[in-house]
Parts: structure tokens; C-alpha cells; sequence
């Protein structure tokens, strides 16, 4: 998806380029990093191959290589909600993530929300761009199945 303009985004710094055209998504190397981070352990391919159609997808990128990515699923006129977002670890401390956020957040199709929601083990990353604990945690609720990946993934025709 590449939100309801239709429009591909790229952003470049020097050497890395930052781009919402999903035909240079690496799903394979999407998938491998997913199924071994803290938030999607154990994520099955199909389930990594089936949610990247129906969100708008950043990719970073060396050249060729994808180094980093992240995921907003939104209407795309109140809320977005900010998942699997990751730079490799050997490109980490270049300001990658910072600049992968920044490109997100002035999106074209992102302007105006009224909601941004992630969730996040480091916060404080997040911090700088606005993100902050839930004002009223009280009124807040989800339903988390964390066996979900440990399952088969359900058909839907």
C-alpha cells in the first residue's frame, strides 16, 4: 500500500534512501528479522507477507540492502498505529531511526491524525517525536492473544 494518494515517498541521506514502494520490500529479510525481535517472536511468513499489503510500509535502505523497516496501519484520516519498526543492528547509531521516524511522521497521507499509537520496550526513543504514556490508561483496553504465532494462521475466504 502506498496510502491513499497512491504516491511513493522516498527520502534520501547521502548513501540511504527511505522509500514506501512496496515492490523493494525484502520479505524475506522482514520476516527473519520479526520472527527473532521481542514484539513478533516466532511470526510465521504468511502472517509477515499478508499484513505488509494492507499497511503502509518504509523501508531503508543501503544501496540494494534493506536495513531497516517500519509498518503504519491506519484510516488515514484519525488514527495510525506505528509497529515493527527496526534498523539492523550493525546500521544502528547513525541516526537511522530518528530519520525513519521523522520521514513517517511528515508523510503526506499521515497529516492531521488525531491518534498515534505504538508500543514500544525503549519509550524513551520515542519520546523526541511526541509519543507519550497513555493519557487515560483507565478508558485503554486490548485483547492480546501472545500465543498467536505459535498457532497455524486462520484462513479467511
Amino acid at each position: 500500500m502506498t496510502g491513499p494518494s497512491g504516491k511513493v515517498q522516498e527520502y534520501r541521506q547521502g548513501q540511504f534512501l527511505i522509500s514506501t514502494d512496496p515492490s523493494r520490500l525484502d520479505i524475506d529479510g522482514i520476516h527473519a528479522f520479526l520472527a527473532h525481535s521481542w514484539w513478533a517472536e516466532g511470526i510465521p511468513r504468511e502472517t509477515v507477507a499478508r499484513a505488509i499489503p494492507n499497511s503502509l510500509c518504509f523501508g531503508v535502505y543501503d544501496g540494494e540492502r534493506q536495513i531497516g523497516f517500519a509498518r503504519v496501519i491506519s484510516d488515514f484520516a484519525t488514527y495510525a498505529y506505528l509497529c515493527d519498526d527496526f534498523i539492523r543492528e550493525e546500521y544502528r547509531g547513525r541516526g537511522l531511526g530518528s530519520w525513519l521516524m521523522q520521514s513517517i511522521l511528515s508523510h503526506p497521507d499521515l497529516q492531521g491524525l488525531r491518534r498515534w499509537m505504538l508500543i514500544a520496550q525503549d519509550p524513551h526513543l520515542y519520546a523526541k517525536f511526541g509519543f507519550r504514556p497513555l493519557v487515560q490508561p483507565e478508558i485503554n483496553m486490548e485483547m492480546l492473544n501472545t500465543d498467536t504465532h505459535k498457532q497455524a494462521a486462520p484462513h479467511v475466504a
